[in-house]
């Protein structure tokens, strides 16, 4: 792994790790990619929080950055004056979050996304004085069953809805599909896309995302822009999913063996406070990595329960490299992550700078 003896001995644990160089091969790949099917790269940064790693997206090719939240983003813009676009994918609802929004639209270009006409009435009536309108982009649900207008037809009645509103301006349509949606996206997009523009409205931007797929987003044409997250780091559910390798995985969990009860047995000090207790429809919490005999079976907030068939082999003080389940998760627990490649000389601490960032 990129991380030396010497290098991992400089954190305490349990540590996140990243390696820099894996994240930019990452990024370049789905990149190159996108560059020869026309599609505009646009990452959401939810994966990582960290404006340096925005940077080295943005650097690669993409268009702009994808946040969750509006205190995501503020934190973002703040951290670095290479974003200067973002969108948010999130129904936006509260007067201070609008206000908060307003703010951050004065100083970056700004679109969100609504998927009710209650949401993009607070939208108007917070842009309505604005001398710049806001763009605002139909949610679609294609398959996910998440947020979303639930048809082309409800597409097509909240586009002109958002169109004859106040202070905001159409964006396009936004999607969040299912892995392997390519062929719903193409449906419902392409007809959604007929109705509106049919009434004369241009939909400049059709956005879909989700890294499990991103390879195959070409067989969506209709689609003009992809928001993959996870693809900069990978984790162990797109190794289980077949889209990766544990090679190609770049932050690690650095833990140490704080107990060996029993010859089969062994206790980490990273439990769901670092690794989360996400399963994703995996069993176990995790992979250690050159230990395919060890099974993650029980997290409790602090303590990593690892078992074995045989003799588990660990000692205490021995350190282990795991990839979690879901690497998203795991950035925002954290307050800072240790990094190295790519130009870094050593190891660095970088701060988390939209960790928390959750309204």
């Amino acid at each position: 792994m990129p991380f030396s003896p010497s290098d991992i001995d400089v954190a305490n644990t349990p540590a996140i790790l990243v390696d820099l160089d894996i994240a930019k091969a990452n990024v370049e790949r789905f990149q190159s990619y996108a560059d020869k099917n026309g599609l505009r790269v646009r990452p959401h940064i939810k994966t990582h929080k960290l404006p340096a790693l925005a940077e080295m997206q943005l650097a690669a090719g993409a268009t702009g950055i994808t946040c969750q939240k509006v205190s995501e983003a503020e934190a973002m813009v703040a951290g670095s004056d290479a974003i200067t676009d973002v969108l948010i994918t999130y129904n936006i609802i509260g007067s201070e979050k609008l206000e908060h929004l307003k703010d951050l639209a004065g100083k970056v270009k700004l679109s969100v996304v609504a998927d009710s006409a209650e949401i993009v009435d607070g939208l108007s009536a917070t842009f309505a004085g604005e001398a710049q309108p806001l763009a605002v982009l139909v949610e679609c649900d294609t398959g996910a069953n998440r947020c979303g207008v639930p048809s082309p037809d409800a597409a097509l009645k909240l586009a002109a809805y958002i169109d004859a509103a106040p202070g905001l301006v159409f964006g396009g349509l936004m999607t969040y599909p299912p892995a392997g949606g390519e062929a719903s996206v193409e449906r419902f997009m392409g007809e959604a896309k007929s109705l509106i523009e049919a009434q004369g409205i241009a939909v400049p931007v059709i956005t879909s995302g989700g890294t499990p797929s991103m390879m195959h987003a070409a067989e969506a044409p209709v689609t003009t822009e992809y928001r993959p997250g996870t693809y900069i780091y990978n984790d162990r559910s797109l190794v289980s999913r077949g889209v990766t390798t544990w090679d190609n995985c770049a932050l690690t969990v650095l833990a140490t063996v704080v107990s060996v009860p029993a010859p089969n047995r062994a206790i980490i000090d990273a439990g769901s406070k670092t690794l989360t207790s996400d399963l994703l429809g995996l069993t176990g919490y995790g992979h250690v990595l050159g230990r395919d005999d060890i099974t993650i079976d029980q997290l409790s907030e602090e303590h990593g329960r690892l078992v074995s068939t045989g003799s588990i082999g660990l000692n205490v003080g021995d350190r282990l490299q795991i990839v979690p389940n879901h690497v998203c998760v795991v950035t925002n627990m954290v307050d800072a992550v240790f990094v190295t490649g790519a130009g870094v000389s050593g190891v660095e601490k970088w701060p988390v700078a939209a960790r928390g960032k959750i309204v």
